[in-house]
Parts: C-alpha cells; structure tokens; sequence
C-alpha cells in the first residue's frame, strides 16, 4: 500500500457494487485497522454452552490480538477473560479445551477461582494485595446455547440482536443439544474473502454437488431484501402456523439476518440423499420440512438449523492471509452415535463444502495478490449477498475511521 493511501482512501476508492482492491484484503495495515475496529469491537461468536456443562470447564479463542478464556463457574455461569495472567502476561490456558478446579499460571503459579478473583500468588511479600490482581474480564453474553464475547472497553449494545434472534432459535431446543463433530479448517485466504464466498451460491454448480443435493439458495433473500416470491411465501406461512419463526429479519445496517428458507424437493435434511441424517427431532413443530434456518452476525459467524441437526460456523482471522474456519455439528443430546446417528452420513455434505470452499478462498487470494488484478463489478442477479457484507465492512470502517 502507498504510504500516501491510509485504509479509508482505499475504501472510499472502491466503485460501488464492485469487490474490494487488492490492498484491502493484503496489506497488513489493513489488516491491523481490521482488527481494530471490527474484531476488537464487536461481538464475536465463541461457542458453544454446552461445551462447557460443568464448572470448570473451558475454550479458548484469539480474537485478533485477545487470547481469550470462557470459561464455567461454580455457581454455572458462564464468565470470559483475558488469556494473559496479572503477573507477567503468560497465557494461563493454552489448550483449545479442558477442565481445572482453577485457573492456574503455569509460568509461577498464581492461581485465580472460576470467577478470575486471584487467590494466591507465591513469594509477593506480605502487602501485595491479590485484590486488585484479578483477571480482566471480557463482555459475554449467550442466547440459546450461543456464547458470544466482545474484548472492547464498552461493547455494542447486544439486546437487539439478541431480541431478534432468540425468537428464531428458542423453538430449536439448542440448550438440549451436543456437538457431533467439529472440524477445524485453516483457510490461507483474508477473512473477508471467507465471509464473501459464503454470502452468494453463484459459485455453486460448479463447485459444489454435494450441497446441491439439498440446498437451494434463494436470491429474494440472499441479498437481505428484495421481492417474495410464492415459494417462499407458502414455506414461511408453513412454518409460522407450526410456531417457528420464518420471515426475513434484518438490522438496519445489515449486519445480521434471520430467515428460514425451503431445500430443494424431497429434501430435508443437509445428506446425499436428502433424508434426515438423525433420527429425532430439534424442534417441536411436527413440520417434516421445515427447510433450513439461516443466520449470520458479521464478521464471525453463519449458522443452518434443520429438523434433525443444525450447523455453526465460526471463522477467526489468524492474519492477513489466514482464516480458522470452525465448523460444529449439533444434534440432540440424548442422540447416539451409530444408533440415532451416523458421522458420516450426517457430515458428508458440509465437508465436503468447506474444503471447496477453501480451494475457492484460497485460489481467489492468490489472484487478488496480483499487480494486475482489477476489482470486478458484483452481478445484479446472483451476488446481491456479497455486495451486502462488503457494503457493510466498507460502510463500518468510513464510521470508524473517519
């Protein structure tokens, strides 16, 4: 990047309804600007509650430049702190997972309670005061099983994203649910690069089979608003009678989106053949096809609930040409695999899907990091969806750099 050109010259340099430039998803400045002002502010999908049932038990996450633990405490709550140890910085969890009583340093042992109130640290001296040495806490909310964490000073206002999208998920028995299977996936592409691949399915015929199996994109709403057409009308007047919330929902800056769309015919579930992949239900609705629930919440997540399992997506930046892409299966908690369930008929599909997908990010990073690369215009009929998530990435840098 030109040392005259700052990340907003860039983005006010971008022509409307066209990808970005090639700065914008290579330089490392933006890169940092990025993490600054969108990482580092908003509320970012952690996982899951019940992956962490019982005191003590943990995940951690980097979010941008934040190691970070959430973790359960005795009481059952759920609580997220900064990774770093009053002390001298060192990480105190550096495992993905696990279980301790307490939150122990394993540089010199100081030792903080589930609730990060430090409880001893060795060899300080008689007037070192261990309540003012706790650890710093990080903004955590959950709805429906979702933990969602925000390392900013002051977060965004979380009630109406939450009000919006609990009244889509409660009739899912989220709470009531197990991870299957996850699978962890290091895209060598910009995160921006992911989140535009997963907002359109132009790209589908040609790359991806297996999903088309099931899944039918519809163009009214993949660019989170335009015309209703019949079909879709008659699935959310189906689903809304059965008490599950359909209809498009969406916030004014388009940074999330609820709305439940029809699979393809004979299809309801996300399985080579179409059938459900579990048997028994998520919902209580006594629809056969229900379709497919999607969200997202910019920049971290999109997720797929179905009658018989849903999905969650998380993606993390790792750098500027590298992206975690966490994917996690959930089916009901009482399911057993090998009777109620197979792992392989109930992945198969996603996959397959996310390793095309990462060829296609990963090939698109390699050509965007071309001198002669030139930003495209976005097509008008089938990737109204990606020019959404780039309006609103470019729309929320200019506020925050501005």
């Amino acid at each position: 990047m030109s040392s005259q050109k700052s990340t907003l010259d860039l983005i006010n340099e971008r022509q409307p309804r066209h990808a970005l430039s090639r700065e914008l998803y290579t330089n490392e400045d933006v890169f940092q600007e990025d993490l600054a002002q969108i990482w580092h502010k908003e509320w970012i999908f952690a996982g899951h509650t019940f992956e962490i049932e019982k005191a003590g038990e943990y995940i951690t996450l980097q979010v941008g430049n934040y190691p970070v633990i959430v973790v359960r405490d005795d009481k059952g709550t759920v609580r997220a702190f900064h990774n770093a140890c009053r002390h001298r910085g060192s990480r105190i969890c550096k495992n993905s997972k696990g279980k301790n009583a307490k939150l122990v340093c394993p540089y010199h042992k100081w030792t903080f309670g589930l609730d990060g109130k430090l409880l001893f640290a060795g060899n300080m001296g008689q007037n070192f005061d261990t309540s003012t040495h706790g650890l710093n806490t990080v903004h955590c909310e959950v709805i429906n099983s979702y933990i969602y964490i925000c390392v900013a000073d002051e977060a965004p206002d979380f009630a109406p994203f939450r009000e919006a999208v609990r009244t889509f998920t409660t009739p899912h028995n989220l709470d009531d649910c197990k991870v299957a299977f996850g699978s962890n996936l290091v895209e060598k592409g910009n995160w921006k690069l992911v989140f535009e691949n997963n907002r359109e399915c132009y790209h589908c015929d040609a790359n991806h089979p297996e999903l088309l199996n099931s899944f039918v994109e519809n163009l009214s709403v993949a660019g989170v608003g335009g015309e209703e057409d019949p079909e879709l009308t008659e699935h959310w007047n189906k689903c809304e009678a059965a008490g599950l919330p359909s209809r498009l929902v969406m916030d004014e800056a388009g940074q999330f989106r609820m709305t439940r769309i029809p699979l393809s015919a004979k299809a309801v579930s996300y399985t080579m053949s179409g059938k459900p992949a579990v048997n028994g239900r998520l919902d209580n609705s006594g629809v056969e096809d229900i379709g497919a629930l999607l969200y997202f919440l910019y920049p971290s997540t999109w997720n797929h609930f179905l009658g018989d399992h849903a999905l969650s997506f998380r993606i993390l930046p790792l750098s500027s040409g590298e992206t975690l892409v966490t994917t996690k299966w959930l089916v009901p908690k009482e399911a057993k695999e090998g009777v109620d369930y197979d792992i392989d008929d109930l992945t198969k599909v996603w996959l397959a899907t996310n390793d095309q997908d990462r060829e296609l990010v990963e090939e698109t990073f390699r050509g965007v990091q071309s001198p002669a690369y030139i930003p495209g215009p976005f097509s008008e009929i089938a990737e109204n969806g990606v020019c959404q998530f780039v309006d609103w990435y470019c729309d929320t840098m200019k506020k925050r750099l501005s």
